[in-house]
C-alpha cells in the first residue's frame, strides 16, 4: 500500500474540470490498488492574482513542499492576457518550476489507431508512432541573460549552458530509452550556435554510459520536417528547452488534438509537476465540454515517475485506449461520423467503467 499526499492546482479555465476527473480517477486507481492519495488543494495562476495578487502564493509553494507530487490543471486566460503585466499567469509556472529546480519536462506523443482520421497526414505514416520528448526545462533561451534597451529600439536574448545541465537532461533521456525502443534523437543547431556544439559534445560524452541506446543528432529544422514526413522513426528526442517546446508542440498533431497530451516535468528526486499541455480553453471552460485525456494521463505519468506504481500507471493507460477504441470521444476529436459526443464526465465515466 501507498499512501501519498498530493498538491492539487486546478488553476483556470478547463483546469478546474479536468482536475476533478483526474481526482476521480485516482480515487477509483486507489480503491482497486489498496492506496490513499491525500489532497491538499492550492492557487496558482489567474486565480491566485486575482485573489492573492501574485501567480504563485507562498502557501501553494509551502503545500508542494510537503507533497510527494503536483497536480496542475491550466494557467491563463483574457482576463490577465496582458503582456505588459508585471503579474501574469505564466509566472506561477516558472516559478514553481524553478523552485523545485525541475529541469527536465517530458512529453510522450502517440498516435492511437482509432484517431488516425483526425490527423492531418497519410496513415501509412502515423504506424506506430509512440515517442518521447525531454525537454530541458530551466535553461537555454528562454533564461538566458536578456535585455530590452530603454529607447525601444533593440533587445537581446541569450543561448546558454553548462556542461552540467546537459548532463543531467541527457541522463534523463537515455534512461528514458533504455526503458523503451533504445534510441535518443538529440536535437540541436551545432552548425550555427556555440550553445548547441557544447550541447552535442556533452550528449555524446554522456552517450558513452549507455550502451545499450543508439544516439543520432538532427538540426533542429530537419528534426521539424521529419516529425511530419516519417514520425514513427522517432524514439525519444531530447531538445534544448525552446527547441523542445516548439518540437513538441507541433508534434502534438500526431495525437488528433492537443488535449490528449500529458506531461511531467521533474527534477534530480522523485518529486514532479504533472499537467496536460493544452491551455485553459476559456471559451469551453464550464461547459464540460473538455477532454479530460492529457489531465488523466499525466495522472499515470505520476504514477508511474514520483510513486514508482508502473502497474497502475499502465492500467489507466489502457483503460483510455480502451474507451477511445470503443469510440467514445470528446468534442475535440469528434467529426462528421461521429455518432456521440462524451462531455468531461462522461469520458471520465468510460474510463472508470475500463479500471
Amino acid at each position: 500500500m501507498v499512501k501519498a499526499t498530493l498538491t492539487v492546482l486546478p488553476g483556470d479555465g478547463v483546469g478546474v474540470e479536468v482536475m476533478a476527473s483526474a481526482q476521480r480517477v485516482l480515487d477509483a486507481i486507489g480503491k482497486r490498488y489498496g492506496h490513499e492519495f491525500v489532497y491538499h488543494e492550492g492557487l496558482i495562476g489567474g486565480i491566485a492574482i486575482d485573489k492573492t495578487g501574485v501567480a504563485l502564493p507562498d502557501e501553494t509553494i509551502k503545500l508542494a513542499e510537503q507533497s510527494d507530487a503536483v497536480l496542475l490543471g491550466a494557467v491563463g486566460g483574457p482576463k490577465w492576457d496582458n503582456p505588459t503585466a508585471k503579474v501574469r499567469p505564466e509566472q506561477g509556472l516558472l516559478k514553481i518550476r524553478k523552485h523545485f529546480n525541475l529541469f527536465a519536462n517530458l512529453r510522450p506523443v502517440k498516435t492511437y489507431p482509432t484517431l488516425v482520421h483526425r490527423v492531418p497526414l497519410r496513415a501509412d505514416l502515423l504506424a506506430g508512432v509512440d515517442l518521447l520528448f525531454v525537454r530541458e526545462l530551466t535553461g537555454g533561451l528562454y533564461f538566458g541573460p536578456r535585455q530590452e534597451q530603454e529607447d525601444g529600439d533593440s533587445a537581446y536574448d541569450t543561448m546558454l549552458y553548462t556542461v552540467p545541465e546537459v548532463e543531467r537532461v541527457a541522463h534523463v533521456a537515455f534512461r528514458a530509452a533504455q526503458g523503451r525502443r533504445k534510441k535518443v534523437t538529440s536535437v540541436d543547431k551545432a552548425n550555427v550556435l556555440a550553445a548547441m556544439r557544447l550541447w552535442r559534445k556533452t550528449v555524446v560524452k554522456v552517450h558513452e554510459d549507455y550502451a545499450d541506446v543508439t544516439l543520432e543528432h538532427g538540426l533542429v529544422d530537419s528534426c521539424a520536417m521529419h516529425l511530419l514526413t516519417r514520425p514513427a522513426s522517432f524514439d525519444v528526442i531530447l531538445a534544448e528547452n525552446m527547441f523542445g517546446d516548439i518540437l513538441s508542440d507541433e508534434a502534438s498533431v500526431l495525437a488528433g488534438s492537443l488535449g490528449m497530451l500529458p506531461s511531467a516535468s521533474l527534477g534530480d528526486g522523485r518529486f514532479g509537476l504533472y499537467e496536460p499541455v493544452h491551455g485553459s480553453a476559456p471559451d469551453i471552460a464550464g461547459m464540460k465540454k473538455a477532454n479530460p485525456t492529457g489531465m488523466i494521463l499525466s495522472v499515470a505519468m505520476m504514477l508511474r515517475y514520483s510513486l514508482g506504481l508502473e502497474t497502475e500507471a499502465n492500467t489507466i493507460e489502457l483503460a483510455v485506449e480502451s474507451a477511445l477504441a470503443d469510440g467514445i470521444v470528446t468534442a475535440d476529436l469528434a467529426d462528421a461520423q461521429t455518432k456521440t459526443v462524451a462531455n468531461t464526465d462522461e469520458f471520465t465515466e468510460a474510463v472508470l467503467a475500463r479500471l
